[in-house]
């Protein structure tokens, strides 16, 4: 089983910030185990949303060459409790890049409610660990397509985010005809 903390983007510009949201269900198996009678997000699944929504901005910098794990968690405050029926949205605004990694500021928001912030840092892995591939490419273009990064992603200077030309190859490749 998958689990994703993210369900689609709504902003993201380049080297700067980036936006998604996330629908609570009732249907979320993991809610219902954190506090049996009381389903409730965990917090740590909210880091791991804004290490998403983080995480592809930062690694969308390099035009996702360098793929990016959250090395540390540097601060991270919560106000209140996420559930069922509520949406998340992630914001992220990238306040230090270089070439080992990257800080992150994000916030949380159900509704205009201050949910959580933190600031996170991530490192910048080569393309492959251990002779292996990190992600698999075909798999890694459709998330990105899922999550609507091509559709919603800018530039800084206001110009469309471009499929990079690997992800373009390897999903011609799979039979997929992308342009």
């Amino acid at each position: 089983m998958r689990w994703f903390w993210v369900d689609r983007f709504t902003e993201l510009v380049s080297g700067q910030y980036a936006t998604s949201i996330k629908a609570v269900s009732l249907a979320e198996e993991e809610l219902h185990d954190h506090f049996p009678g009381y389903p409730v997000m965990p917090n740590s699944l909210v880091v791991e949303g804004m290490a998403l929504t983080g995480g592809l901005l930062v690694s969308e910098y390099n035009d996702f060459e360098e793929r990016v794990i959250l090395a540390k968690l540097s601060r991270a405050r919560f106000l209140r409790s996420v559930t069922p029926g509520d949406t998340i949205t992630y914001r992220t605004e990238i306040q230090n890049i270089r070439e080992d990694g990257a800080v992150v500021t994000a916030t949380s928001h159900v509704g205009d409610s201050l949910q959580a912030e933190a600031e996170i840092f991530f490192a910048h892995l080569a393309g492959d660990v251990a002779g292996r591939s990190l992600f698999d490419e075909i798999d890694f273009f459709i998330w990105l397509r899922l999550w609507k990064v091509f559709d919603v992603g800018r530039k800084a200077d206001g110009s469309r985010l471009k499929v990079p030309p690997r992800l373009i190859a390897a999903a011609n490749r799979a039979g997929m005809e992308v342009r």
